[in-house]
């Protein structure tokens, strides 16, 4: 690939990088037919003689093709010769190499490319380990351009598939070691560091039992990085020369430049500028002689924080802008907001202080997108996991003080039948057993809410609401994958918030409805046409029923009634005020009807009872012991002239007195 790129004619630097992509893509291509023609004959007995044994496990044919991994043009051959004979795990050994080649000159879209190809080819070999090894390499890629969330889809679907397997062979367990450290790096890039070194320190356990030398260093320097972050920078410089040391030992190039940039970076932090300096020098050489755009970009920018430490400005400028030149142009946001950081301070000691600020502003605005990107992905579905996991320790607390109650009356029980009267006996029997009472009444509170949360925020939802917004990004629909993800993570904040009140207002919870109309509608290609009708004379404001009661209803609409209409699909809201006692809500829509919708349910495989009315239900009545009056429920099937069912009428009374 080097050699391709110097006998490119100067020409072409003068056009866009878009286009000099797909000359080098061209130009390789047809560099490889030529190539092919000189493949040399050792590397031809190689690939011949390896599929011919047809070897499935990664390190059978790893330790054959191993010294020719890195070159492209030889993996395309055996990629080629492997297709042609078949040879369906060769092809996916090849195609990840290739990928991993891409990742490591930072051309990730490449990279993605060809280790999708893999993944693929893996599925349809069957071969389980090659396809736990793909999807970890497809969630190194995307961490690298901290697309975090795809990157633990990835990591997370390859540890599950790998513990799957009935025996863990070697080759399974270290794909489970790069999964685990890709969790870890991942919980890294969230700022959670403490829990990022408990992974790294059992991945790295793992893998000293594997032996495997550069398991280690990666993990000893990944917790270094926690370490830094943390401020402990003792611990940190000693875990990056432990990882310098294995990268020593295995003669790994690209771990010595990366442990010797973040040893140079503790440095700094802590005053030996001087010696950072000098190690980043030599470092940087090296870094640009390798092509890692990603480790190039960093050394830049922390060879110009030394260099400003010291006082030497000009030098300074110039490699915190290449720093951030690489970064812009290989869209590494985290490094340019590094750059542009240091790059304000620069001007700061130089008294440009306009220009000070708004590099400051730059690298506020990208660290501030990258935040909020994190926090659309990632902030409601850990708050939805800590409200969970709150209201389980709330009803373990409430349990325990029931038993510490219990204990201590039984305890003092021969005390208080000598010393207390009959009455006082009496009193705290009763008082007991209404303490059990209101102790049972809450716990069922909080097990309805804790039910109707999950009911709301089920993993399917959550899932196939993602993958279709997914489909957006893929499509390239920008504006519709924005607009439904902010959707989305309206809908789900709204849940969160509404989920912690007994009451809301109608208002609201319309509010919160037509947000997951909006997305559930994606799905049926916005074919669902849903209104709301609201009585003249009645405020949604000043109604007030129990928070997230018209979603099960809906979900039903949905999926039993309209999901296998082909047309003409329409669900109608109607409020009205029956009279001084009854708000009535009803629910309309135009689906096949119950009686059809229970033969299609019938007749699957799998049936998944329904609890979210029954949920309704109950937090209805609870809600109704505040008023005179109680709910009701009424489920109407509609019917046509001809008596063909024509949907469905849920109509439910809110009691008002």
């Amino acid at each position: 690939m080097q050699g391709t790129k110097k006998t490119k004619p100067k020409s072409f630097r003068s056009y866009s990088w878009s286009i000099f992509s797909i000359a080098c893509f061209l130009f390789t291509c047809s560099s490889f037919y030529v190539y092919s023609q000189n493949i040399p004959e050792k590397f031809i007995h190689t690939t011949d003689s390896l599929i011919a044994k047809a070897p499935s496990e990664y390190r059978e044919i790893d330790k054959a093709l191993r010294p020719s991994r890195k070159d492209t043009l030889l993996m395309l051959y055996f990629a080629n010769s492997a297709s042609k004979k078949k040879y369906l795990d060769g092809q996916v050994y090849a195609m990840n190499q290739i990928g991993t080649s891409y990742r490591n000159i930072s051309k990730f879209n490449q990279a993605i490319k060809y280790h999708k190809e893999a993944l693929e080819l893996a599925k349809k070999s069957n071969n389980l380990e090659l396809k736990v090894y793909s999807l970890n390499m497809l969630s190194v890629v995307y961490r690298r351009i901290d697309a975090v969330k795809t990157a633990l889809d990835y990591a997370q679907e390859a540890i599950e598939l790998a513990e799957s397997a009935p025996v863990l062979t070697e080759g399974l367990k270290h794909s489970k070691n790069v999964s685990l450290n890709g969790i870890g790096n991942i919980y890294q890039n969230l700022k959670q560091y403490k829990v990022a070194i408990e992974i790294f320190e059992k991945s790295l356990l793992l893998e000293e039992e594997l032996h495997n030398k550069l398991g280690q260093a990666i993990n000893n320097q990944n917790i270094g990085e926690c370490y830094e972050e943390l401020g402990d920078l003792k611990s940190a410089l000693n875990y990056y020369r432990k990882s310098l040391a294995f990268n020593e030992e295995m003669d790994n190039e690209m771990g010595r430049i990366i442990c010797n940039n973040s040893i140079a970076q503790v440095f700094i932090k802590q005053h030996k500028t001087l010696k950072a300096r000098q190690i980043l020098e030599t470092t940087l050489s090296k870094s640009i002689a390798l092509g890692d755009k990603f480790i190039s970009s960093s050394v830049f920018i922390n060879l110009g924080w030394a260099q400003m430490e010291l006082g030497a400005y000009e030098e300074s400028e110039e490699n915190l802008i290449e720093g951030i030149r690489l970064s812009v142009k290989y869209d590494l946001p985290r490094s340019q907001t590094i750059g542009y950081n240091h790059l304000s301070n620069l001007y700061i000691k130089k008294g440009d202080f306009e220009k000070a600020l708004n590099f400051y502003k730059k690298s506020k605005e990208i660290e501030d997108a990258i935040t909020n990107e994190t926090n659309v992905r990632y902030v409601n579905d850990v708050l939805f996991r800590y409200d969970t996991e709150k209201k389980n320790n709330q009803i373990e607390a409430l349990a325990r003080e029931n038993e510490l109650v219990r204990l201590k009356l039984r305890k003092n029980e021969n005390t208080l039948l000598i010393s207390t009267l009959l009455l006082a006996l009496t009193s705290l029997i009763l008082y007991i057993l209404y303490r059990q009472f209101q102790l049972k009444n809450e716990k069922k509170l909080l097990t309805l809410e804790q039910s109707m949360l999950r009911s709301q925020m089920n993993p399917h939802f959550l899932f196939n609401s993602l993958n279709s917004i997914k489909l957006y990004i893929i499509n390239n629909e920008k504006k519709n994958a924005v607009y439904y993800l902010n959707k989305f993570s309206k809908l789900v904040r709204k849940i969160l918030e509404a989920s912690s009140l007994k009451e809301i207002s109608l208002a609201e919870e319309l509010e919160t409805i037509e947000l997951y109309m909006n997305i559930e509608n994606i799905r049926f290609s916005n074919e669902i046409d849903f209104q709301i009708k609201i009585d003249d004379g009645i405020d949604a404001n000043d109604i007030k029923i129990p928070s997230l009661i018209l979603q099960p209803f809906l979900e039903n609409a949905i999926w039993h009634g309209l999901s296998t209409r082909e047309e003409n699909k329409s669900i109608v809201i109607e409020i009205k005020q029956e009279n001084d006692y009854f708000t009535t809500i009803a629910i309309t829509d135009n689906g096949i009807g119950r009686a059809a919708a229970e033969v299609i349910k019938e007749n699957k495989v799998l049936k998944r009872k329904s609890i979210g009315i029954d949920i309704t239900k109950e937090r209805l009545a609870n809600f109704s012991k505040d008023f005179q009056n109680t709910f009701e429920v009424q489920i109407i099937d509609l019917y046509d002239d001809q008596k063909n069912p024509a949907g469905t009428k849920v109509i439910v009374s809110i009691p008002t007195i």
